[in-house]
């Protein structure tokens, strides 16, 4: 039974490592997380500034075209006769020149943006950069925790292995059929309580286990019971 509490023992740690395993990559994962949303944020600092540049070019192209326009318009002058049509080349003019101008003062303003839109890119970036070395460095302490969790969980199964051995094989079977369902496997007898479920056991039971003579599972939970008299070391027990 000594070796059988020190085998549960020894699996108690490594289903610890293994849980640790398990839930180490989610830490990653949320790692991943904010750094897709720190992209994302800087992405749209910058496309902003992309979008007012963009802008500012549309405007300028109208701004020539108009241009090329009222030239067509001033060379049509030379060559109209009627007064109204006179009149009219001029309201184009007139029209054209004023849409112009409108472009121009939005360009004034667009270039303003620019300047505070790239002002706050910096700020971003720099806010960014070290947001994202500060997740690079927990990245890092994650992997380094993860390797330690399947280095230690590796060298706790190698040292498993001699002691599976040195239990009795019968003894063996149930205790691994037991703990594939709940654990601890093996519990403590408290006074006439299973240390598992703490339902009573009776007391032929009771006197053949502190006498440590026969193993005995609890009849309620099916755990194997153990007489912490009987043992060096009382081993943990919990539902």
């Amino acid at each position: 039974m000594r070796t059988l509490l020190a085998l549960q023992q020894l699996d108690t740690k490594i289903a610890g490592y293994r849980r640790r395993e398990k839930e180490i990559p989610r830490q990653k994962e949320a790692c991943n997380i904010q750094r897709g949303r720190l992209r994302d944020e800087l992405k749209e600092s910058e496309d902003r500034v992309k979008r007012l540049k963009l802008e500012q070019r549309e405007c300028e192209v109208d701004i020539d075209q108009k241009n090329a326009q009222i030239g067509k318009f001033e060379s049509q002058l030379l060559l109209v006769k009627k007064n109204e049509e006179y009149k009219a080349l001029l309201h184009e003019i007139d029209l054209q020149r004023k849409q112009i101008s409108l472009k121009e003062e939005r360009i004034l303003g667009i270039m303003m943006e620019i300047d505070q839109a790239q002002m706050k890119f910096q700020e971003d970036k720099k806010r960014i950069d070290g947001e994202a070395a500060r997740i690079e460095e927990e990245c890092a302490r994650i992997d380094r925790e993860l390797e330690e969790a399947v280095r230690g969980r590796k060298a706790l199964e190698e040292e498993r292995k001699p002691l599976a051995e040195r239990v009795e094989a019968s003894l063996l079977r149930k205790y691994e059929r037991i703990r594939a369902v709940r654990t601890p496997a093996v519990v403590p007898l408290n006074e006439e309580s299973c240390g598992g479920c703490h339902m009573t056991v009776r007391a032929q039971i009771v006197n053949e286990i502190m006498a440590d003579k026969e193993c005995h599972a609890c009849q309620q939970c099916g755990r194997l019971l153990y007489y912490p008299g009987n043992v060096a070391e009382p081993a943990e027990c919990g539902d």
